[in-house]
């Protein structure tokens, strides 16, 4: 079992991280230093403030029983045993306290100096984020690492759609099921399956393409066209990626999924026009969009400085949402005299707004601020939570806690438009669902590449 020393920055990083190293068969270890710097921590409004607060109210059993193969090294050391309690698993953590420390003072960094004095002496392996800290410790000779599993350096590069040839009969098909290529994939990864056929012998491409998705280790081939013709959504889908998300969305088996895609790749509507076909279809009573209503370093445009109503103020941050709703009414007048009618009226005739609002009761659309999810539960609906880049995983744990019976939920998010100050393009919530959906059996996860805008909207996206 490799011991390990954590530093303050493993833990402000993300407490799972205590969870992740128990599981790897670590014996961990703190110092009375990390516990100050944590309670120092622990009232700021921040996500630092976040994890040092989701800390201290986990911790559970102190004992003076350190139950560790190592001993004090001075008279002033003492080891004592505090247990970190989360999801049913108790870490323990041993909290070596030095009341004198050589260390008395440092020109730099005098908390890591008395750190790396304990790493020393007790010949642990320092696990921190802090750069300065790793450079130091090398030079005395001090073995550290770092954790930054939470990073994904190419984002990009994650795929869900994995190209494979297989017999038109499917006579091969339960061969591949058995791959080791297969196997290593968890539920919902999809093939794009290029159709062959057999004459003499010879294998050739017949020029269709199929596509389906892995349930139950087994290939469960999608109809994607006859999804669409039978649930007849308002605005077909313009591509395959949209195609896809959208009868995924509407699988018996879907609960949890998360799509990303740049503005203009339909991720938005494709969800909302997933969640009324699955009100349709009586699988769930109605729809609830969720925004955050927070943007980076601008107090102004925090809920409770914009001008109005609480509704009113809601409304400013749920555009996404109402573009969508209004697309597809000017899309459903164009087509139906009836529905110019439903959305417009015959004399008087509604205004724009009157024709959302309007959509959003006969759907059973309701818009919420993730605020106002704490202590509620949502049963039986479709939950769509928008731009979750800007989540933090604590913030992702609160509204997936909210989930109910018979409820299902939509993460989407675009990880190259980042607003919130604690996070970043390569560290966001978006992210770390994607790479949970990567792994785990029970999250869809699809990034959606093709986007509709104009060519200066693609630059930009491209260029910054």
């Amino acid at each position: 079992m490799q011991q390990v020393l954590l530093d303050t920055s493993i833990i402000l990083d993300n407490t799972q991280n205590l969870i992740d190293l128990h599981h790897k068969n670590m014996e961990l270890f703190i110092t009375d230093i990390v516990l100050e710097e944590l309670d120092r921590k622990k009232d700021q409004q921040s996500e630092s403030g976040y994890f040092a607060r989701e800390f201290f109210r986990r911790i559970h059993n102190v004992s003076k029983e350190s139950m560790t193969s190592i001993t004090p090294q001075l008279s002033t050391d003492y080891i004592t045993c505090i247990v970190f309690q989360a999801q049913d698993i108790c870490v323990p953590l041993f909290v070596i306290t030095r009341t004198i420390y050589r260390t008395a003072h440092s020109d730099y960094g005098f908390n890591d100096a008395r750190l790396r004095e304990i790493a020393k002496d007790y010949k642990l392996l320092l696990l921190t984020n802090d750069i300065a800290l790793r450079v130091r410790s090398m030079i005395e000779n001090i073995e550290s690492s770092s954790l930054n599993q939470a990073t994904i350096t190419s984002p990009k590069e994650i795929s869900f759609i994995h190209k494979v040839a297989l017999l038109r009969d499917g006579s091969d098909t339960e061969e591949f099921s058995q791959s080791d290529t297969f196997k290593k994939l968890s539920n919902w990864h999809i093939f794009e399956i290029d159709e062959m056929d057999m004459t003499d012998s010879m294998r050739y491409e017949t020029g269709r393409k199929h596509f389906g998705i892995k349930q139950n280790d087994s290939l469960e081939i999608l109809d994607l066209d006859s999804i669409i013709a039978t649930q007849k959504p308002y605005i077909l889908p313009l591509n395959v990626e949209q195609k896809l998300a959208y009868a995924i969305l509407l699988h018996a088996n879907n609960y949890v999924s998360i799509i990303t895609g740049s503005t203009g790749s339909g991720k938005t509507l494709t969800a909302l026009q997933a969640g009324i076909a699955l009100q349709k279809m009586g699988v769930v009573d109605g729809i609830v969009y969720l925004r955050n209503t927070i943007t980076a370093n601008d107090k102004e445009a925090e809920l409770g400085f914009r001008k109005g109503d609480e509704d009113q103020k809601l409304h400013y941050f749920m555009y996404p949402l109402f573009s969508s709703i209004n697309f597809i009414i000017e899309r459903l007048k164009e087509h139906s005299l009836a529905k110019r009618i439903e959305y417009k009226g015959e004399s008087k005739g509604f205004d724009k707004e009157h024709a959302t609002q309007y959509f959003l009761d006969k759907h059973r659309i309701e818009v919420m601020d993730i605020a106002h999810a704490r202590g509620i539960t949502l049963h039986n609906k479709f939950v769509i939570f928008d731009e979750v880049q800007n989540a933090s995983d604590a913030t992702i744990k609160l509204i997936g806690t909210r989930m109910g019976e018979k409820s299902r939920i939509v993460f989407l998010g675009d990880y190259n438009q980042i607003d919130h100050p604690y996070l970043s393009r390569l560290r966001n919530g978006a992210l770390s669902l994607l790479l949970k959906a990567q792994k785990d059996d029970f999250i869809f996860g699809l990034q959606l590449k093709h986007t509709i805008r104009s060519e200066i909207a693609n630059w930009f996206d491209s260029n910054f």
